[in-house]
């Protein structure tokens, strides 16, 4: 499928992370087809990892994304005698991954086989985001998920990935208001992306 080609809201976008074994910074994909066989098979939050290979678990109940692509490498730099100072490039800080949640703790539980037992744990996993205007068959990275022709139109996404740890998750308890949390992912490796399944 294609790229978004239409204005209008992410509705579906997904963030997932790779659960299936360790992430490799050194060996980590540099193309789409690599990062992306890593996105084949969703297993629930709660279920043990270990049926097919390349299994993911979606991170639900998000309530706001942040910035997502590569960060500007943009330096102000002072001309003595000009009115202005001058642009030129420089190296880019990655950025913080903060992503906000409406809280369900029975999915961030700090016991195994649930993302809680992820959050601190020092690990680096691979990491895809996928802009989504309209609701896939499945959010597996393959022909038979995000790949698939939708009843009424294709179910055109835009994939990033990148290597990255969950570093913390902090809780933002509410007396009105649903509980919400901050989960907090440092980014490893460079973004990959945008890329779409054929």
């Amino acid at each position: 499928m294609g790229h978004i080609s239409s204005i209008g809201a992410g509705l579906y976008s997904d963030l997932s992370i790779a659960v299936d074994s360790v992430l490799n910074l050194a060996t980590a994909p540099t193309d789409s087809a690599g990062w992306q066989a890593l996105f084949a098979n969703e297993v629930a939050n709660g279920s043990a990892v270990g049926g097919p290979t390349y299994e993911y678990r979606r991170i639900k109940n998000v309530r706001e994304f942040p910035q997502m692509g590569v960060p500007p490498n943009i330096v102000n730099v002072p001309t003595y005698g000009s009115k202005t100072s001058r642009q030129v490039q420089g190296q880019a800080d990655s950025p913080t991954f903060e992503v906000t949640l409406n809280f369900v703790p029975l999915d961030w539980q700090k016991t195994a086989n649930y993302l809680g037992n992820l959050v601190g744990d020092g690990n680096p996993y691979a990491f895809r985001f996928v802009l989504l205007a309209t609701e896939p068959a499945s959010y597996a990275s393959t022909s038979g998920g995000l790949g698939t022709a939708l009843a009424g139109g294709a179910c055109q996404n835009s994939q990033y990935f990148w290597g990255g740890k969950l570093e913390a998750l902090q809780v933002n308890p509410q007396l009105t208001d649903a509980n919400t949390a901050v989960l907090t992912i440092s980014i490893q490796t460079d973004f990959y992306g945008a890329y779409t399944t054929t």
